[in-house]
């Protein structure tokens, strides 16, 4: 596709604790033809298209009224999906599941039906909610660590002048078996009536939690974003650039949480993803292009 978006830096605050609001539009293009074909890897279907695509979806779904779910899938997501199928059934539910790693982007390219570009919602925190600003709509954002939804909002409201904050709100730590949370957090949802929903509480409690209550706000968009609360307020630094692009963002996750990251990267997530290159290797050899 030709469609492109300028990356930006990550949101950093500076000593005055506003940030620059950058000069360049993110408001995507229209789009004159559908979507391309979506690829399968594994068991998941994932949409082709890029993050300017992304976002058009989103803008061209709130201009007429329909709200959707986009889900960033990354490696433990796929993987999750081959040995869940609960929580596949879960993913198979939303509108849009787009690349969230670069192992899902060399599969595709292996199969011979390539993703145009790694979709991640580290990035998405930032150009969505510009391009929401453009259009005066409102963004609520809920979980992440103690503080840090309501620093994010602070941050993108002063970035991207036009954005409305809806609200902002952290439950408690086992607030999924508490049923006053789950009122209090559905009242906060339809009373601020948000035109976006960035879900921070990691996966899957994300995604199972967006599915119980997408319903409430039908004209809304949802997203589950994992950590990028703290990324947005400086919390927890991103990997640079270039670590992103040759797909070694995990290992400087790695070093900065390695108790809670060691299961996840190195005993779950290298082997699955070599099974992945190798299954999606396999592919190729048996059929030329694994589009459906």
């Amino acid at each position: 596709m030709a469609d492109h978006v300028v990356e930006l830096p990550a949101a950093v605050p500076e000593r005055s604790g506003v940030v620059s609001k950058p000069a360049v539009s993110l408001l995507p293009q229209a789009f004159s033809g559908p979507m391309d074909p979506p690829v399968r890897l594994m068991n998941v279907l994932l949409d082709r298209i890029t993050r300017s695509r992304c976002i058009h979806e989103v803008i061209s779904g709130l201009r007429q009224g329909l709200g959707g779910w986009v889900i960033t899938l990354n490696l433990d997501h796929l993987r999750r999906c081959w040995t869940d199928p609960v929580y596949e059934a879960c993913v198979r539910e939303a509108d849009l599941r787009v690349a969230d790693g670069m192992p899902l982007i060399w599969a595709s390219q292996l199969q011979n039906a390539p993703l145009p570009e790694r979709v991640a919602g580290s990035d998405l925190i930032f150009q969505l909610p510009q391009a929401l600003a453009e259009q005066r709509r409102s963004l609520f954002l809920l979980g992440g660590d103690a503080g840090t939804a309501e620093a994010a909002g602070t941050i993108l409201a002063a970035r991207y002048p036009g954005l409305v904050i809806a609200g902002t709100y952290c439950p408690p730590l086992g607030f999924e078996s508490r049923p006053g949370e789950w009122d209090r957090i559905r009242s906060l949802l339809v009373e601020s009536q948000p035109d976006v929903v960035f879900v921070a509480l990691g996966s899957p409690k994300q995604e199972y939690f967006i599915r119980e209550l997408r319903h409430l706000l039908p004209k809304a968009w949802w997203m589950g974003v994992g950590i990028s609360f703290s990324f947005a307020c400086g919390q927890v630094k991103r990997a640079p650039r270039w670590m992103q692009r040759m797909g070694l963002e995990w290992v400087h996750r790695l070093t900065q949480e390695p108790r809670r990251l060691f299961k996840r990267y190195v005993i779950h997530g290298i082997p699955f993803g070599v099974f992945l290159l190798l299954t999606s290797a396999f592919r190729c050899r048996r059929r030329p292009v694994d589009v459906v």
